[in-house]
């Protein structure tokens, strides 16, 4: 594999823009192998390592998930080894149980164990931040399924281009370069990457997403990627100042919130502050229908004796004196 250093890499840019954005604190830039990227061995995120390779020469590690989901992983995990031993990478394997439980999606059971494992372990090399891949495409195929779920403003504000998550920092530089000029760059320098065969398996939402619906908008609408983007982007600023208003009330109800303070709220301020509260705490989101029935049971409770215990997302709302508090899934 050779390295990247050619001015025609289409992620060069755009990486180079995003770390002027959202820059790393000085301690930090300081350490030895700052930047971490999280390498399937797709074409993805090869390019994004090939990228940061040659934007931060040895400054660069990868962290690569076995999830044990599939024979392919074996195959996947060789692929990285050989592919970062060519690059004189630092590579680190991480092996998850991504099972999912009963009632649980098997993508959303990977996701956890996966950002759990990367987070896990950046934390423990000293990675100030854990670099992903997604690209333009999937950040439609985020904004699409968020519509085809009939999600609120924080599902139609797609991926974030920087996060936090179980105390380490993650960033996607790549939303705005589109997916198949990585693919074609990759092909044109001769550079191999790994595809997942499960990406072509319609049962999964996203897959039928990506196979139907995303070549008709391309046929209609060539510019869609970047349309939806800016779609997601005001959907982020909107939803930022929805957090603002939150915190707030938040800071004026209490936290946990105190019921009667909370009444004097208009109803949408209540179940803002409420969505505000569950994500701060447990990166908790419920449904329209458990929201609302919150919000009846809050506004009913005007006596000592009126108890809540109500299933809002996977815990359950609680009355606690003259409060509300949240019992999250054991």
């Amino acid at each position: 594999m050779p390295r990247a250093g050619a001015a025609d890499h289409p992620c060069l840019g755009a990486l180079g823009a995003w770390a002027a954005r959202h820059p790393l604190p000085p301690e930090a830039a300081a350490a030895s192998q700052p930047w971490a990227v999280a390498y399937s061995g797709g074409a993805d995120s090869t390019a994004l390592l090939l990228a940061a390779q040659a934007l931060w020469p040895g400054r660069v590690q990868a962290l690569h998930v076995h999830h044990g989901l599939q024979a392919a992983g074996d195959d996947f995990e060789r692929h990285a080894r050989a592919a970062c031993s060519r690059l004189d990478v630092p590579l680190t394997v991480l092996r998850v149980d991504a099972r999912h439980a009963p009632g649980q999606s098997p993508e959303d059971a990977a996701r956890q164990s996966r950002y759990r494992a990367l987070a896990a372990a950046a934390l423990d090399a000293g990675a100030a931040c854990v670099l992903l891949g997604q690209h333009a495409q999937d950040q439609a195929e985020t904004l699409l399924l968020a519509l085809s779920r009939g999600a609120g403003l924080p599902g139609l504000a797609g991926m974030a281009e920087s996060f936090e998550r179980h105390g380490a920092r993650f960033g996607r530089p790549l939303l705005a370069v589109d997916g198949q000029a990585l693919r074609d760059w990759l092909d044109g320098q001769g550079i191999a990457y790994v595809v997942d065969p499960t990406n072509a398996d319609q049962r999964y939402t996203r897959n039928r997403i990506r196979a139907r619906l995303l070549p008709a908008f391309a046929e209609s609408f060539s510019a869609y990627a970047q349309t939806l983007a800016r779609s997601a982007r005001h959907a982020a600023q909107a939803q930022t100042l929805l957090d603002e208003v939150a915190a707030q009330d938040l800071a004026l109800v209490g936290d946990p919130p105190v019921i009667k303070a909370l009444q004097r709220l208009s109803r949408a301020r209540q179940a803002n502050l409420l969505r505000h509260w569950l994500r701060l705490h447990w990166q908790a989101g419920p449904s329209e229908a458990q929201l609302e029935q919150a919000l009846e049971q809050i506004a009913a409770c005007t006596t000592r004796g009126h108890q809540i215990r109500l299933k809002l997302a996977s815990g359950y709302l609680l009355r606690a004196g003259a409060g509300l508090s949240y019992q999250p899934p054991i």
